[in-house]
């Protein structure tokens, strides 16, 4: 044990009843509620974007491709997926694409009316997304050369129109005359995603039906979703396809389709940032007014070992010590404290959210251990960093005036 850690302990204690003992526990508590919150905000925040995000690109597909068309309306332009358009989108990173097709409509029932958007997909298309979200009844089997009358509502639009599974429901569209015409289909599943700018809108449906109403080819689709390998390099994978299809067409990705999202997304991290800067400022500021309370009451102290031979770093090293040592401990509290509120959270949703506010019914939690070290790490840097400015106090003071110091 050198003299640093030995005198440290003697002169040092947090059982003690003076003042620095009570400061030094102010600051333990404040090193702890600062870690806490700190890592409460970050895993609160990645578990927004990260959960978000994946109904998001789950919902929409992270990217799509369909004919470049100036009109900003549902109604689609179609083309065709053939062989020379499939052997440009043979990249290595698109793991699946689907054939689908959108149609404005609107439900009509005695007392509701209710416009809707019908995605029409085909016989190949991955409803594992939807089917994750089914609270009542079944996905449609739909069949390549035949129409089926199977739609797959949300819970929102169940609840306006007053539809249940086994429910007849009739759909009206207008076509390329202006003439109103409409189609009688049956309610086979409702889905509850949270999302409620989708789930206010879409019915899925055949493909063939929306091919039939558009007057379509059976070989047309209105456009094309790509899935990837990576969803965290959708907008470089998008750049490879945009240059890779004709020119009559383009390609976009999720977050070209929903910008108000992710936008309100992006805006979250800059609610961390403060957080993470507030919690730094106040449990840097105890510490440094933990540190001069501490010097002023050992003043004495500090007089009598610079009389007896002590070096100014000798004294520094004593109180930076003991100081690291109380924010070692506040630390360790603070990160049992953050990570057990966020397990409970996590496992148990205690705190539920509005979804049509937030997508979401609880608070989600998200943690990542290298954000959990990082966080802790530069953390412990920087407040180190900080209690070395009120030591430099100990070089001013001079033995024969701090050894009267009371």
């Amino acid at each position: 044990m050198n003299a640093a850690t030995f005198i440290s302990k003697r002169i040092f204690s947090l059982s003690k009843e003076n003042l620095s003992s009570t400061v030094m526990r102010i600051a333990v508590a404040s090193v702890a509620l600062g870690i806490a919150i700190m890592l409460i905000s970050i895993a609160i925040v990645v578990g927004f974007k990260n959960q978000i995000k994946d109904k998001v690109v789950g919902f929409v597909a992270p990217i799509h491709v369909q004919a470049l068309n100036q009109n900003e309306s549902i109604e689609e332009a179609p083309f065709v997926l053939d062989s020379v358009l499939t052997a440009r989108l043979d990249k290595p990173f698109i793991t699946s694409m689907h054939k689908t097709a959108n149609k404005a409509g609107i439900i009509k029932t005695d007392d509701e009316i209710q416009a809707v958007v019908l995605k029409g997909v085909d016989a190949d298309y991955n409803w594992d997304y939807i089917n994750s979200y089914l609270i009542d009844g079944k996905i449609p089997q739909y069949v390549e050369n035949e129409r089926s009358n199977d739609v797959v509502i949300s819970k929102i639009i169940s609840h306006k129109m007053n539809l249940q599974v086994g429910d007849p429901v009739r759909i009206w569209f207008v076509d390329q005359d202006m003439k109103a015409r409409g189609r009688k289909f049956n309610v086979k599943g409702i889905y509850e995603t949270g999302l409620h700018e989708c789930d206010e809108r879409f019915v899925y449906c055949d493909l063939n039906q929306i091919r039939r109403l558009n007057g379509w080819n059976n070989n047309e689709i209105g456009h094309l979703e790509i899935w990837v390998d990576n969803e965290k390099k959708i907008t470089e994978y998008n750049h490879s396809i945009y240059y890779s299809i004709p020119t009559e067409l383009v390609s976009y990705t999720a977050m070209d389709s929903y910008p108000q999202i992710f936008d309100w997304l992006e805006l979250q991290d800059m609610n961390v940032v403060i957080i993470i800067v507030l919690m730094l400022l106040v449990a840097g500021i105890t510490i440094i007014s933990m540190l001069l309370i501490i010097i002023l009451e050992k003043t004495s102290t500090i007089g009598l070992l610079k009389s007896m031979g002590a070096s100014n770093g000798l004294i520094r090293s004593i109180f930076l010590k003991r100081s690291g040592k109380i924010l070692l401990i506040g630390m360790l509290i603070g990160n049992v404290f953050g990570i057990g509120i966020c397990l409970l959270q996590k496992y148990t949703g205690l705190v539920s959210l509005s979804p049509e506010s937030y997508y979401l019914s609880a608070v989600p939690i998200e943690m990542n251990v290298w954000y959990i070290l990082a966080l802790n790490a530069g953390t412990m840097l920087l407040w180190i960093a900080m209690m070395l400015l009120p030591t430099m106090l100990i070089n001013n003071i001079r033995p024969s005036k701090s050894i009267r110091f009371e």
